[in-house]
């Protein structure tokens, strides 16, 4: 047999053997001609682990440009169900009861209506398959940031008279780093399903509009170290889910706003460069551990923009005004249970601090959903409700115009004041707002007018006072 040492240069594969295998690994154009492999020897690569990274590197290349989700629900799934439990009859009928009392409790203390769904005790599993396509959605753009980063740094590591042999590894690069932003958030949202004890726990609509939903195998754990009764528990935290699944059905355009102002957050994340380059000069398709650890970390996200700590600030008021009512709402309903309170704190408590699982989805796509403000909502919404009572309170969720402000978490007395005039039926005052209304309608008038006579084409004049509060 001929050694390596005794080949000719004849025997070596030239410049432009190279670039065609190249072109046909990264392109997805079949495999390499085994005497190309033979001569690879030669320059001391392993043909077997060339065969190895080709097989991976087309595998990547075989989908479309998107991101292939299908990854995040296999390992969310896998993780959610490795302990394989699913609901008792006993547990499920524990539920179903709380549930019923629950909404004839909450029915008293709000005059947003009954959801028509039954609400119902799901598996961690479940929960996975429900909220992976409002998770999916959060984190596209920081995905696409992502892989659009992987690729350029790939072609900015590339001298200009090889770029046209590696033609298809800016989608290779786009695909390998959508696939492991994908695993990575799989995991995260399987390690949620751990921990997360309702559908509306994390604070954003990540159930289906009017679902509200329990998981007891995470209930169990919530109320272990508590030292309450666990029919009293549930019932709180029945009302809870409820109240929080009947404000996003009655405000159709609340989840919507929640989501845009997410997403807002999210397109604005963008990748340090930096730190992609020097990872993409020392990429590894067969072993992508490195490129991994810093999705995972956090560590290709830099510091938040003005922008995003503007658009996170609005976030958490947003939040805070959602969970601040949810609170309101629930302590006026479950005043008959002896250990409300204490149930309420805790859970306050929780969502303040958060658990692992949120803490690894802050890192992947650099948000973290924290009602920061909730005490101070939760305070306006009590004395929003012991000034003008739960219909007047409730009415603020009908338009999204309507809705308390930050301002109106610091300083309640001005929402309360406009409120009250409202049902006075007094007008309130006129803002910029009214001015430019007026102006508009001013404007149209004008141009409606009878060319032929110079009058305005209607009769009597309509009104121009300010909108309705």
């Amino acid at each position: 047999m001929t050694d390596d040492a005794d080949r000719t240069g004849d025997d070596l594969p030239g410049d432009d053997d190279l670039a065609e295998m190249l072109r046909r690994m990264l392109g997805g154009q079949g495999g390499i001609d085994p005497d190309q492999l033979r001569q690879l020897s030669g320059m001391g690569i392993d043909p077997a682990m060339m065969q190895s990274i080709m097989r991976q590197l087309q595998a990547a290349m075989a989908g479309g440009d998107g991101v292939d989700w299908s990854a995040a629900k296999t390992q969310a799934l896998h993780i959610a169900n490795r302990d394989g439990l699913g609901i008792t009859a006993g547990a499920r009928t524990e539920f179903d009861q709380a549930f019923a009392l629950a909404s004839l409790w909450l029915s008293e203390a709000t005059t947003i209506g009954e959801l028509a769904q039954t609400p119902r005790p799901i598996t961690r599993g479940q929960w996975v398959e429900a909220t992976l396509p409002v998770w999916q959605e959060l984190a596209e753009p920081v995905a696409t940031s992502i892989s659009d980063a992987l690729m350029a740094a790939l072609e900015s590591q590339t001298p200009e008279e090889m770029r046209p042999a590696i033609e298809g590894a800016g989608r290779l690069m786009r695909r390998v780093g959508g696939a492991l932003f994908a695993g990575q958030l799989g995991a995260v949202i399987g390690k949620l399903s751990l921990e997360v004890v309702s559908g509306g726990d994390v604070g954003i609509p990540l159930m289906p509009t009017g679902e509200a939903a329990i998981l007891p195998q995470n209930f169990a754990d919530f109320g272990r170290d508590l030292e309450i009764e666990e029919d009293q528990l549930a019932l709180v935290l029945a009302t809870r889910e409820l109240a929080h699944a009947r404000l996003f059905r009655h405000a159709k355009w609340l989840r919507l706003h929640v989501i845009s102002q997410v997403t807002d957050f999210a397109r604005g994340v963008h990748v340090d460069t930096d730190a992609l380059e020097d990872l993409a000069s020392r990429f590894d398709p067969s072993s992508p551990d490195e490129l991994k650890a810093a999705i995972e970390s956090g560590a290709l996200l830099p510091q938040r923009s003005e922008a995003q700590v503007a658009a996170l600030t609005r976030l958490e008021n947003l939040l805070a005004t959602i969970e601040g009512w949810v609170d309101v709402v629930t302590a006026d309903a479950t005043t008959r249970v002896p250990s409300a309170d204490r149930i309420a704190e805790a859970v306050r408590r929780r969502r303040a601090v958060g658990g692992p699982a949120e803490q690894a989805m802050a890192s992947l796509v650099g948000l973290e959903l924290r009602p920061r403000r909730l005490r101070e909502a939760a305070a306006m919404w009590r004395a929003v409700t012991d000034a003008v009572g739960s219909a007047a309170r409730d009415g603020l969720w009908d338009y999204p115009d309507l809705m308390p402000t930050a301002e109106d978490i610091d300083e309640p007395a001005g929402l309360i004041a406009r409120l009250q005039a409202r049902q006075r039926g007094e007008e309130p005052e006129r803002d910029a707002f009214d001015d430019a209304l007026e102006a508009l309608l001013d404007e149209e008038a004008g141009g409606q007018d009878d060319p032929t006579t110079g009058d305005a084409a209607g009769g009597d004049d309509g009104p121009t006072g300010p909108r309705p509060v």
